[in-house]
């Protein structure tokens, strides 16, 4: 397939995935409330001027074992249209790569419909009445359609709420990293892979039992509400944005997201829980010849346990290149 038409695919693979299936009928529903603005689509329009600005955002490391290198790329799940266009290293280090590989694959077809499967396979918590009222109206003001909550976990609807709270300040799922990345893996006819599987994911992001899942849909709404998610967020953007390592090493000191046992519990799952096998399956693809772009969330780069710390441990020269 030439480079454009791979662009011009995933560009229709994107706008199904991320729209239609993830929140169907959602410009619908933007029409009838006063709803944060709708994602600027992909165009090349769009690109060309983020293009014209480009600069380096995010961490990068070069790693390096058997003769060959690959990247390890610390993403933003959400972003900017004027970001839609790497930086010089970052283009260097995937003009580098034959293998995009992502957490999930934003542009991957089978993606809703696994994700889907794996939360089916699950029994849904049981929340409160009160709670699940609350969650309902968080979900209606946050321009989401009702239709969408279907099947749908209640943290996984928490979650979505949060992570779409950030679109009255610009900032979409549809510009984050990883929807960019997979774009440019497609356009330059790379590989583009997920490393992980959305029941691996759910498995992180679900509770265990009932009283957990309500303790963490509460305490996301109460963070949302507060402003705590909107504080955050911001100081994650920063610290993303300049590449700050040592800020990022502090992420449990500023994130506000370790008061309880639930929060532990959860961030541990989310990101040591996950990172050996990140690291595996890097480590598998690097060990097989592939040259490997990583981009995975920057709170896994962070630490002893963050994945420049794993692979260097695996025997991997590990250079910090931003």
């Amino acid at each position: 397939m030439r480079a454009s038409q791979a662009f011009r695919r995933s560009i229709l693979v994107l706008g199904a995935i991320l729209f239609a299936s993830l929140v169907p009928g959602m410009a619908g529903a933007q029409a009838l409330r006063d709803c944060p603005p709708d994602a600027a689509p992909p165009t090349r329009e769009l690109f060309a001027a983020a293009a014209a600005n480009a600069r380096d955002r995010g961490l990068l490391w070069r790693v390096s074992r058997g003769g060959h290198s690959s990247h390890l790329y610390g993403t933003l799940h959400v972003g900017r249209a004027g970001w839609m266009a790497p930086g010089p290293l970052v283009r260097a280090a995937l003009r580098a790569s034959d293998t995009i590989g992502l957490e999930l694959d934003p542009l991957d077809e089978t993606l809703h419909r696994d994700m889907a499967a794996a939360m089916a396979a699950r029994p849904p918590a049981r929340l409160p009445a009160a709670l699940q009222e609350r969650l309902r109206k968080a979900w209606a003001a946050a321009c989401l359609p009702e239709e969408a909550r279907a099947g749908m976990a209640a943290e996984m609807q928490a979650i979505t709420v949060v992570m779409l709270s950030v679109r009255r300040d610009g900032l979409q799922v549809m510009h984050g990293s990883e929807v960019l990345l997979s774009l440019l893996g497609r356009g330059g006819g790379r590989n583009v892979i997920s490393l992980e599987s959305p029941a691996l994911q759910l498995q992180a992001m679900l509770a265990g039992d009932d009283a957990e899942a309500a303790e963490m849909v509460q305490g996301m709404l109460d963070q949302l509400d507060d402003g705590r998610v909107a504080r955050v967020i911001r100081k994650t953007i920063a610290v993303w944005e300049s590449a700050d390592l040592a800020e990022l090493e502090r992420f449990r000191e500023w994130c506000e997201c370790t008061s309880t046992d639930s929060d532990r519990k959860f961030m541990a799952r989310l990101l040591e829980g996950r990172n050996p096998g990140l690291a595996d399956r890097i480590e598998a693809l690097h060990t097989q010849g592939r040259r490997v772009f990583a981009g995975v969330g920057a709170a896994h780069m962070a630490g002893p346990e963050g994945l420049p710390a794993l692979l260097r441990a695996r025997g991997f020269t590990v250079e910090r290149l931003r």
